[in-house]
């Protein structure tokens, strides 16, 4: 569904991105982990074509991303962001349904209140919270709103963007599990950033290592732990001692 040819980026001198090639198969879940500033989310927005490449391409679905109408392309992703980027303006029903209230997937304002409402039940939480306020609702339950929205217009890939960031154990396993059920149900096609191993492990068919600009190593989850590659090793271990040298 998504693939890398020899993607580079720069920002000025910083080679971020140096020739990556990657595929996430159709329906499968795709986990990219890699330290900090190793350009995990520079490539998820060189999909959605916020960044362009300077070098290489990105095919979905095996066309080029940056070809054709981008608000029909848009349409068929869907995000949970870090930080839950919930409006705080709007009820928890208006964040739900936000895309289905204006643009090209609008729908009539008492029909996208219901799929809200439909979809808030599908992540655990109940109809009355759907006129409450985000500041009203605790972290945990923010995020559920989040993963709402992010399904709310039946996307065919859906990103996931460090999803239990903040989250304590057992609420960041709640969302991992909610992740890997609904990704299955709906046969979506799913490419999550997380430094947090525990949802690498619950949610991922594949994992992708991006190190020094390049995919160091990529396959599938139950292969991890006997990869044999240094780098991996030192990273799902969080070894301070190993090739990947630990800023100080």
């Amino acid at each position: 569904m998504i693939r890398f040819e020899g993607v580079h980026k720069a920002f000025g001198d910083n080679r971020v991105l140096r020739g990556v090639d990657l595929e996430i198969t159709k329906g499968t879940s795709m986990v990219i982990i890699g330290g900090s500033g190793t350009g995990k989310s520079v490539a998820l927005k060189c999909v959605l074509g916020l960044i362009t490449p300077d070098q290489g391409r990105i095919l979905v679905d095996g066309k080029d991303s940056r070809a054709g109408d981008h608000d029909a392309f848009l349409a068929r992703f869907g995000m949970l962001f870090q930080g839950g980027a919930l409006f705080d303006s709007l009820p928890v029903w208006q964040n739900v349904a936000f895309r289905l209230l204006r643009g090209s997937l609008k729908r009539p304002q008492a029909e996208a209140r219901e799929i809200a409402i439909e979809k808030l039940r599908r992540v655990g939480l109940k109809p009355d919270v759907a006129d409450r306020f985000p500041a009203e609702l605790s972290g945990g339950m923010q995020k559920r709103v989040g993963l709402a929205r992010a399904i709310a217009a039946e996307p065919q890939i859906i990103f996931f963007d460090e999803p239990t960031t903040g989250l304590d154990p057992i609420m960041a396993g709640v969302i991992n599990d909610l992740i890997r059920e609904i990704v299955t149900e709906m046969g979506a096609t799913a490419m999550t950033i997380t430094h947090d191993m525990s949802s690498v492990r619950a949610i991922a068919d594949t994992v992708a290592m991006l190190h020094d600009g390049v995919i160091q190593w990529t396959g599938p989850v139950g292969q991890m732990d006997v990869s044999g590659d240094p780098y991996l090793d030192q990273f799902i271990h969080g070894r301070a001692e190993g090739p990947i040298e630990a800023v100080r």
